[in-house]
């Protein structure tokens, strides 16, 4: 394992794997009630500089029955949102915790604190990778289907932050990944440029019926992030009717495929509510499943030697 977890570009598969076994046995024992106080007397600090609920909660209760402690940092209420530089945050830091959560805009804001940090940081979400997110979808995919390899991963929407990460991780892990967006909201073309040499199983399209044929899990997203509320309306006059997960194009997928969305869902917009309904049990074990990924991942970074 890296120091660190930026993005999913700088794991191996074999890191991807690692972290989805030791998630797999994270889940046993809080499911077992088996104590697991592996980060015990460990503390870390969380920096939101964009809103959360998934993200906030499932790393504060991780660091909990791990035994260790979270400490939730916002830019109103830190030196952070006064100008204080991220290089100085890291340091100071370093000195106090055992590890940084950090979601926020910039990526280049979490390579910084990583580079001046002596302690591992973690991506809880950047405008460029979802990281965490992208672990557990893995993860609920590989619960449900009992593997990755070979499987059709189908993302629907806008070429954002979660674009990026399951394009990535789709095809670390061997799957075949078609994504349908937009003209002009494509994914960063570093993650396009990763995907055209993964010797070609992956498609960019821009007909979601084309990408969603013989798919194994469809996704999507808000067309408007965080961030982005400003260009709702614009995005929506571009998304509108033509890229949502739908009853018509789950036809075109392969029998019993799965449904995913990283919450929170715009019912009717990215996805019917029929679809969402439908497959429910998936997207909120996918949502539970952020809990035990990240507690993996906050073990192999803080707690294992």
């Amino acid at each position: 394992m890296q120091k660190d977890l930026l993005k999913l570009l700088d794991l191996t598969p074999a890191d991807i794997t690692k972290i989805l076994d030791t998630a797999d046995q994270m889940k046993y024992n809080q499911k077992h009630s088996l104590t697991h106080h592996y980060l015990e007397g460990k503390t870390l600090a969380m920096i939101f500089e964009k809103n959360s609920t998934r993200t906030r909660v499932s790393f504060e209760t991780g660091m909990y029955q791990l035994g260790g402690h979270a400490l939730f940092l916002s830019g109103k209420e830190s030196q952070i949102g006064r100008g204080e530089p991220i290089e100085d945050t890291a340091r100071v830091l370093s000195r106090y915790c055992d590890g940084i959560m950090i979601r926020t805009y910039g990526q280049e804001e979490v390579e910084t604190l990583a580079k001046y940090a002596s302690i591992p940081v973690i991506n809880g979400l950047t405008d460029f990778a979802h990281p965490c997110q992208v672990l557990a979808d893995l993860m609920t995919i590989r619960e449900h289907k009992s593997r990755l390899e070979g499987l059709k991963l189908c993302y629907i929407g806008d070429g954002n932050n979660m674009t990026n990460s399951l394009i990535v991780g789709g095809l670390k892990v061997g799957m075949e990944v078609s994504v349908a967006c937009p003209e002009g909201y494509d994914p960063d073309p570093k993650v396009l440029e990763f995907a055209q040499n993964c010797g070609g199983k992956f498609t960019l399209c821009r007909d979601p019926k084309e990408a969603a044929a013989g798919a194994d899990a469809m996704f999507t997203d808000v067309w408007a992030s965080m961030g982005q509320e400003g260009e709702a309306q614009a995005r929506r006059a571009v998304f509108e009717g033509v890229y949502q997960i739908n009853s018509e194009l789950m036809a075109l997928t392969n029998p019993g495929c799965m449904v995913q969305h990283c919450l929170p869902a715009h019912r009717g917009e990215e996805i019917t509510a029929e679809v969402f309904e439908a497959h429910a049990n998936e997207i909120f074990d996918e949502a539970e499943n952020r809990l035990h990924a990240q507690k993996a991942v906050m073990y192999l970074l803080m707690g294992e030697q």
